[in-house]
C-alpha cells in the first residue's frame, strides 16, 4: 500500500487554536513531535489508524510521553 494521506483538525494543546494536519494513513501507529502552524510549541501526537479509515489522534504536550 502506498502513502496516503488525510487531512484532519486537531486543537493544539498550547495555544488551543483548531490547526490541520496531515496524517499517513499507510501506517498504522505514530508516534512523533512537530511544531504548531499557529504558536509554534512543539506538539506530541500519538496517532492510531484503524484499516486505513478511522484515524485516532492525540495532539499533547511535547513531555507527555
Amino acid at each position: 500500500m502506498g502513502l496516503v494521506m488525510d487531512e484532519k483538525t486537531i486543537q493544539c494543546p498550547y495555544c488551543w487554536e483548531l490547526i490541520t494536519v496531515l496524517v499517513d494513513t499507510s501506517v498504522s501507529e505514530q508516534d512523533y513531535i512537530e511544531d504548531c502552524s499557529v504558536c509554534c510549541h512543539p506538539i506530541h501526537f500519538r496517532i492510531k489508524v484503524d484499516e486505513g479509515e478511522t484515524v485516532e489522534i492525540e495532539a499533547l504536550h511535547e513531555d507527555a510521553f
